[in-house]
């Protein structure tokens, strides 16, 4: 018995069957043999490499796409002819090699396909690290043609035609025999017979003298001769001077090609070593495909126990019952009990032989999320090897070794024992089986153990290092489910299973009555103990049920919450949208009034004018205000609903996650800013007022008129940057900015940025009336530009065909060429009026869906003239 990862424990539990099923996808021989030496490793890096690739490939199979690695003959041989001086290729050798640099070609280039909607970082490294034989590939292929031949080369040509001739000619000389009616009467047969590589007649012995030529050969009753007639002679030697002349004039232009190729030489050798790499964990990808596993993420088990999640053997099929193992933090040995046929030693060899599957590189039948550790060794003590001619018993046998397991077994070790201690007396062999399993405790080994010892069932349960299990018994069938129950142990049913297979009543009563009181005792406690673990299981099925229930719940407030959140931002873009064109349909107006101001006297029609104005502007402001106050509270009024909702689910003694509780919290302690109102901001303006004269001063005093206009200084408030923020000004940097005093902090804006909160008049100008408003620029209207993506998801057709008319404005306006809109899927109706309004602008160049991977149907990509 070997105690490592290889040899006679392997072979026990069918390892080797398994990596023979693996190494049969491998699309290369040298790929098949190379999975067929394949031996289980402790080494932890290599282990996670080999497992990366696979997953990596794994996930390029399930994307439908085609294979990416064609088969090649074995190579490995020709490398070392390149190196030799003089040496040549053969032409099957050369063929080979042209065919493994077409395999790297093929596979960089599916590869660097696939890598770019799929996550294959390992395989693009590896492919990226590929050399590029294509050159290598042109000159073995400007030879030898796709099937392996020779081309018709100028030198061979010749020669080839030659040969066409010849063969012509031999065979018109035996057909002038054959198809002679003259000469069928001297003929054994009218077909030609071929000896070698000539054609020869059969001719009858007693008309030898009819056919001149060579026998060739002579029949077994002497009746029958084989001649060549002389004219064939001829044409038949020189057709073989002719194929010799042939064959050395192909070696010569392979071992011209031989010495082309040597050059590249470590370039054939490395990609060969990638290609096999390659090739060797593709067809591990494509065992998990055929299997419907995974490959097992690794554990450490002095932090996380190991855990199986619907185990299949793999040697089973479709036969195979899906088992759950999940092992205990700190146990590290599982004593599994039960009925015979049950299913115990089945379950310990899943376990091992996917711990050996896991450290060979392979993936397991089981479910994702399985995690397995890595050993060093692997001990196994499975089945009855009895030996009369070293004359030992079963026991015996046993004991032999569970010595060599003793001192070899250390803290890496994965120890498996199926029915310890049987063969001999139960009150000793249990004795035994509790003294190996203290040790194995003390050497920290991971042991599983199936037994029908009683003792052994106590012993898992006092041991704080041990846990039991049992595979699950169907009373009412009198079957085994092949279920594996974690924590409780499990009854033998004996007397169950011989009433089934026939053992008759009276028997079976018989034996009833001699169990023991303290037996059935032992027996109604097992039996209570599985009921209670399927109550317990009941408990936990309803509890996933609710909280699955809950989790959706959850999920639909989460969704209502964002959806909330999403309105109030798409609130908060339209106001400003809407005070961006108020501004600019203001501006105008304003500056109509201040042309009308300029052109003439002011008088009293054009102040009221001014007046009626501004009131007409603050009355619009005031019904914007009322508008956006009204959504504020229904907005707040639908927060408050979610919250009441959450409020009732946490009473009823449900968590919610920390993460939502924790942005719903801030949602509810976090206030909406309140804008300022319409009036309130133009009670801070000043309104410029005709200044009175009197009846002396007339004209002169119209004359000279104060002029308004805005005058920056030290020591003023403004406004300050796209966020309005209030500060003083400081001083004028005379760069066309001035630094402004906010609050702590000091920072410096561009005059345009800055808006005075106080209007001062300024001294008389003897000039002409006039009156001087100097409006500030509006940022986000003179400043907007163009979005390199516009977003009209939740926009009305009419509002958003205005957006994309915005949108289109402004990129003729900053020479922008290229945009994209996102309009969404949906009912199709946005969609439709986005591609109806491109359709007849005459101003756009191009237009289309994205591809499906940048949204599809749902996003159209837009280009200008």
């Amino acid at each position: 018995m070997n105690g490592h990862l290889s040899g006679q424990t392997a072979q026990e539990l069918d390892f080797y069957r398994i990596r023979a099923q693996v190494a049969g996808l491998a699309a290369s021989e040298e790929g098949k043999s190379l999975l067929a030496q394949r031996e289980p490793t402790a080494d932890r890096e290599e282990i996670e490499k080999l497992k990366e690739l696979g997953k990596e490939w794994a996930t390029y199979l399930k994307s439908a796409r085609p294979s990416p690695l064609q088969p090649w003959p074995a190579v490995k041989d020709s490398f070392k002819l390149l190196a030799v001086a003089g040496a040549q290729l053969s032409q099957g050798q050369a063929f080979a090699l042209g065919l493994m640099c077409q395999s790297v070609g093929k596979i960089r280039e599916a590869i660097s396909g696939a890598a770019t909607s799929l996550p294959l970082k390992r395989l693009e490294e590896k492919a990226q690290t590929m050399p590029d034989l294509s050159k290598a590939a042109t000159e073995i292929f400007s030879i030898l043609d796709k099937d392996g031949e020779v081309r018709d080369l100028p030198a061979l040509r010749a020669i080839r035609n030659r040969i066409r001739e010849l063969q012509k000619e031999a065979e018109g000389a035996i057909r002038k025999y054959t198809s002679d009616n003259s000469q069928k009467p001297f003929l054994q047969s009218n077909v030609p017979v071929m000896r070698g590589d000539r054609q020869l007649l059969a001719v009858r012995a007693d008309r030898r003298g009819t056919v001149s030529g060579i026998i060739h050969e002579v029949s077994a009753s002497g009746q029958t001769l084989y001649i060549e007639p002389e004219e064939s002679v001829r044409a038949n030697n020189e057709l073989v001077q002719e194929e010799a002349h042939l064959a050395n004039e192909i070696k010569k232009i392979l071992r011209d090609l031989t010495e082309k190729l040597a050059p590249y030489k470590e370039e054939l050798i490395q990609a060969h070593g990638l290609l096999l790499q390659m090739d060797t964990s593709l067809a591990a990808a494509r065992y998990l495909v055929s299997v419907g596993g995974t490959f097992a993420d690794s554990c450490d088990r002095s932090s996380e126990p190991p855990l199986i999640k619907a185990a299949r053997h793999p040697l089973l099929g479709p036969k195979a019952v899906p088992v759950d193992i999940s092992f205990m933090d700190g146990k590290d040995i599982l004593i599994i009990t039960g009925p015979n046929t049950g299913g115990k030693t089945v379950t310990l060899k899943t376990v091992a032989l996917f711990c050996l599957m896991n450290q060979a590189g392979f993936p397991v039948p089981a479910d994702e999320g399985t995690r397995l550790p890595v050993f060093n060794s692997v001990f196994a003590d499975i089945g009855d090897e009895q030996s009369i001619d070293e004359s030992l018993s079963t026991f015996s046998s046993h004991m032999k070794k569970m010595a060599h397991i003793i001192e070899c077994a250390d803290r890496n070790s994965l120890v498996l024992l199926d029915e310890l201690a049987t063969g001999t007396d139960p009150q000793e062999g249990g004795a035994i089986a509790m003294a190996v399993l203290d040790t194995l405790i003390e050497r920290g080994s991971f042991v599983l153990v199936t037994t029908h010892h009683g003792i052994l069932k106590n012993y898992g349960y006092t041991n704080p290092s041990c846990v039991n299990a049992s595979v699950e018994f169907d009373a009412g069938t009198l079957s085994p489910t092949y279920r594996l129950v974690m924590g409780v142990p499990g009854e033998s049913h004996a007397l169950d299973i011989a009433r089934r297979s026939g053992l008759p009543e009276s028997i079976v009563a018989k034996a009833q009555e001699y169990i023991a009181g303290d037996k059935a005792d032992v027996s109604a406690l097992i039996k209570g103990l599985t009921e209670k673990h399927a109550e317990i299981d009941a408990m936990l099925r309803e509890e996933r049920i609710k909280n699955a229930e809950l989790a959706t719940k959850t999920a639909k407030l989460n969704a209502r919450s964002l959806e909330i959140r999403k309105r109030e931002l798409e609130l908060r873009e339209l106001d400003s949208e809407k005070e961006s064109r108020f501004l600019v349909q203001t501006r105008s107006r304003l500056e109509n009034l201040v042309r009308e101001i300029r052109e003439g006297e002011i008088t009293r029609e054009k102040t009221l004018k001014v007046r009626s104005f501004i009131d007409g502007l603050e009355k619009d402001m005031e019904e914007r205000d009322k508008q956006l106050e009204a959504d504020r509270q229904r907005l707040e009024a639908e927060e408050e609903k979610l919250r009441e909702e959450e409020r009732l689910i946490a009473e009823n003694g449900m968590r919610l996650s920390k993460a939502r509780d924790g942005s719903h919290a801030q949602t509810s302690k976090k206030k909406t800013k309140r804008k300022m109102s319409a009036a309130e901001a133009f009670a801070l303006a000043s309104v410029p007022e005709k200044k009175k004269t009197d009846g002396k001063s007339g004209s002169k005093a119209q004359a000279g008129a104060r002029r308004v206009e805005l005058v920056f200084a030290p020591g003023k408030e403004v406004l300050a940057g796209p966020k309005k923020m209030r500060g003083t000004l400081l001083a004028d940097n005379k760069d066309g900015s001035w630094s402004v005093q906010l609050g702590a902090l000091k920072m410096s804006f561009p005059k345009t940025q800055l808006y005075l909160l106080n209007v001062e008049h300024a001294g008389t100008a003897a000039a002409a009336p006039s009156v001087e408003i100097e409006a500030p620029s509006i940022t986000g209207v003179d400043d907007e530009r163009p979005k390199f993506e516009l977003r009209l998801l939740g926009m009305r057709s009419e509002e958003a065909m205005k957006a994309l008319e915005r949108q289109i404005d402004l990129c003729i306006i900053h020479d922008f060429k290229n945009f994209s809109v996102i309009h969404g899927k949906g009912s199709g109706i946005l969609q439709q009026a986005v591609h109806d309004y491109l359709s007849h602008y005459p101003g756009i160049k191009d237009f289309h869906f994205a591809p499906p991977e940048d949204g599809g149907t749902g996003k159209t990509y837009v280009s200008l003239m």
